[in-house]
C-alpha cells in the first residue's frame, strides 16, 4: 500500500493551510492521507479557562477530525482519507508517524499541542529528525507562479531535497530553480590581492554544480531545472525567491552556503523567513 501522506491538524490557522496543502498533495500524486490530531495526556479535559465549554476536549478534538475529514472529501473527492486520535508527546507521535509516511505535513504555528510548533523545539526536532520529508505551512495560503525552489550544495541531502523538488514539479507542473548562494568574507585593503583567488574559486564551484546537475536533467527530462548560482547569504536569498515560489526545498545539514544547516542558522532562517511552505528533506531519501 502506498505510505500515505500524514497532516497534523489542531484547528489553527496554519493548520488548515497545512491540510489543504496535504489534501492537494496525496490528490496530484494519488496517495492516501491521514489526518492526525495528537492529545497530549497531562491536559485536563475541561480547562479552567473553558469551564463553560459544552464539549469536553475530547470531543471537540473528535469533531476537529470530523471536519477535517470531511473538509477533505469535499476537496478533493474520491480521495482514501482516514484519521487518528493519538494520545502521547506531540514530537515523540509525529516522528513516530513520520516512519510509516510519505511526507509529515504541519502548520508553522499552531494551538494546543502544536503550539510553537515551528518556532520553539518541537519543529527544529522534526526537521532534523523526521524519518520521511517534512513540509511546514504557514497561513494565510500562498499562490504560487510554478516554480518549485531547491538550495542546493551538492551535498547528499543537498541531492535528496532536490530529488524531492523534482518529484514535486513534476506532480504540478511547475520548472525547479536550483540555488547555490556562497558567502565570502568581505576584504580591507590589505587582502585585496585575495580577489582574483576567491573570483576564481566561486567560477570553478559554478562548473561544479552545473556538472552535478547534468544526471538530473537526464533523469527528470520533462522538468525544466534552471540554475541561480550567486554571491551571497543563503537565507535572504531564499526568502525573497519564495515570495512568487510554491515550495522551498532545502536538506537539514550540507556544504559550503548550507552547511549545518538545521541545527545551524540557515534552515533555521529559512523555516522563520520564507513566504511558501518549505520542505526539509533528510537523507537518505528515496522516493517510495
Amino acid at each position: 500500500m502506498s505510505r500515505p501522506i500524514v497532516v497534523g491538524v489542531d484547528g489553527s490557522e496554519s493548520a488548515k493551510a497545512a491540510l489543504d496543502w496535504a489534501i492537494d498533495d496525496a490528490a496530484r500524486r494519488a496517495r492516501p492521507l491521514r489526518i492526525v490530531h495528537v492529545r497530549e495526556p497531562w491536559k485536563s479535559e475541561r480547562p479552567f479557562t473553558k469551564a463553560h465549554e459544552e464539549h469536553t476536549r475530547s470531543e471537540q478534538e473528535a469533531r476537529l477530525l470530523a471536519a477535517s475529514e470531511a473538509h477533505a472529501r469535499t476537496r478533493a473527492p474520491g480521495l482514501n482519507v482516514t484519521t487518528a486520535h493519538l494520545t502521547g508527546a506531540v514530537t515523540e507521535r509525529l516522528l513516530t508517524e513520520s516512519e510509516t509516511a510519505d511526507t509529515l505535513v504541519v502548520g508553522n504555528r499552531g494551538l494546543g499541542g502544536f503550539a510553537g510548533l515551528v518556532l520553539g523545539s518541537v519543529g527544529l526536532h522534526l526537521a532534523g529528525h523526521a524519518h520521511s520529508p517534512l513540509v511546514i505551512v504557514r497561513a494565510p495560503a500562498h499562490a504560487g507562479n510554478g516554480e518549485v525552489v531547491a538550495a542546493y550544495d551538492g551535498s547528499d541531502d543537498a541531492d535528496a531535497a532536490l530529488e524531492y523538488a523534482l518529484k514535486q514539479a513534476a506532480a504540478i507542473g511547475a520548472r525547479v530553480l536550483v540555488v547555490y548562494a556562497e558567502r565570502y568574507p568581505s576584504l580591507g585593503p590589505q587582502g585585496a590581492g585575495y580577489g582574483p583567488l576567491l573570483a576564481g574559486a566561486f567560477a570553478d564551484m559554478k562548473t561544479e554544480i552545473r556538472q552535478r546537475l547534468v544526471p538530473w536533467r537526464e533523469k527528470y527530462p520533462g522538468v525544466e531545472i534552471v540554475e541561480s548560482i550567486v554571491e551571497g547569504h543563503p537565507v535572504p536569498i531564499l526568502a525573497a525567491a519564495s515570495r512568487t515560489a510554491d515550495l522551498i526545498v532545502i536538506g537539514p545539514h550540507g556544504l559550503g552556503g548550507f552547511a549545518s544547516a538545521v541545527l545551524g542558522s540557515v534552515t533555521h532562517g529559512v523555516i522563520h523567513r520564507v513566504h511558501c511552505p518549505v520542505a526539509v528533506i533528510r537523507a537518505p531519501w528515496r522516493p517510495s
